[in-house]
């Protein structure tokens, strides 16, 4: 499989939609109870892309299977070097290597626009593969939230995990 990683477009989000939806409708990768429609998924990749983040998708055969892109972790000024990274995968994809390619080239792009810090929010300290996946490219467990969410009948926590990026917090941003 010849996986192609390119900046998202568009065109792009029927597929990026169908995913994210599986994961609102089955999963608690999210915490969002109901499916965006696509013109909600146009304006939150606008935003995103508007504000100089990535916003990246993987392909292979002209099917698109998988996409991740990086957010403000939080609004307030003084967290402007960092972000949160969000990847998504196909379902019936994940373990063939789509989540650590898309992880390794938004790390690269994030590094290139000067971030200083990722922050990974992972719903659930259950979700191994997705713990597994941010450690292979050096996030270290920060610490779990307790029953901070409800989804799908029952309380839930949530893992959040670092990784320094470029300098990290080694001298002032330019």
């Amino acid at each position: 499989m010849e996986l192609i990683l390119r900046d998202a477009a568009p065109a792009d989000l029927p597929a990026i939609s169908a995913i994210y939806a599986s994961e609102v409708r089955d999963h608690v990768n999210t915490y969002e109870y109901d499916v965006p429609d696509e013109a909600g998924m146009l304006r939150r990749m606008r935003g995103i892309v508007e504000s100089g983040y990535p916003y990246l998708v993987a392909e292979a055969g002209g099917e698109l299977l998988g996409y991740a892109y990086a957010s403000s972790y939080r609004a307030r000024a003084g967290y402007r070097f960092t972000v949160e990274n969000s990847v998504y995968v196909a379902a019936g994809r994940q373990g063939d290597g789509i989540g650590a390619a898309l992880l390794e080239r938004l790390i690269v792009e994030c590094e290139a626009r000067g971030y200083r810090q990722m922050i990974a929010v992972i719903g659930e300290p259950t979700n191994t593969a997705s713990i597994r996946l941010h450690e292979k490219f050096g996030f270290q467990l920060i610490g779990i939230f307790r029953g901070i969410a409800w989804k799908h009948g029952r309380w839930l926590d949530t893992v959040q995990m670092q990784r320094a990026l470029g300098p990290g917090d080694g001298d002032a941003p330019l």
